[in-house]
């Protein structure tokens, strides 16, 4: 990965394509997950075909079957598959197999041993995210950038967890990420706003790389 990446997630509207058209990311996530962010292949498959060329589309999983993360990558015709639940290394290595994709593996940071865990998984890349007893991710807390710092994973890896516009930059300063994700930062009201993407699209492109 070179540059430091954006990846907007939870799209889930024309309206969300179209702004991320305007103030193109590295990468859009879909939530196949239960979430308020939640859409289905087809859904997503059909705003895909809507999206300038170039962004890639990753998939949120959590706890699917490897054989259904298969089939809705296929149908939403994904780029990458991020994984958020409890999958291990012998899931991954099959889901790999089947669908031959880049895979994320997501990580609710309590200590080094979660994050050293993590990677020997076999994941492509991992994604450093806030813990929560009630949730796998989508939480809006801040992760722990000192602990993620000191741990400096191995893998590239993406910074999530409470980014916005008011600390994008202290966190990419303090963690040096490969690429940060947002969702609920970029939104108002629960949907995607226009302004705070170009304003975060703006902020990433001044930021340093790892």
């Amino acid at each position: 990965m070179a540059g430091l990446r954006l990846k907007i997630c939870g799209i889930r509207r024309e309206e969300d394509i179209a702004i991320v058209n305007r103030f193109p990311p590295d990468y859009i996530g879909f939530v196949f997950a239960k979430s308020r962010r939640q859409v289905t292949p087809e859904q997503a498959a059909r705003l895909t075909s809507k999206l300038r060329p170039g962004i890639q589309t990753v998939g949120v999983f959590v706890n699917s079957s490897p054989e259904a993360a298969a089939g809705a990558a296929k149908a939403a015709g994904l780029s990458v598959i991020q994984l958020h639940g409890d999958e291990d290394r012998a899931y991954i290595e099959t889901l790999r197999q089947l669908t031959g994709l880049p895979i994320w593996k997501a990580v609710r940071v309590t200590n080094k041993d979660s994050i050293r865990r993590a990677e020997q998984l076999g994941a492509n890349a991992l994604l450093l995210d806030a813990f929560s007893e009630d949730a796998y991710g989508g939480t809006g807390k801040t992760a722990d950038w000192e602990l993620i710092a000191r741990v400096r994973p191995a893998l590239p890896f993406f910074l999530a967890g409470g980014l916005n516009a008011h600390n994008l930059a202290a966190a990419v300063s303090a963690v040096r990420p490969c690429g940060v994700d947002l969702s609920g930062g970029v939104e108002t009201n629960g949907v995607k706003d226009g302004e705070k993407v170009r304003i975060i699209r703006e902020l990433v492109n001044r930021l340093p790389i790892r």
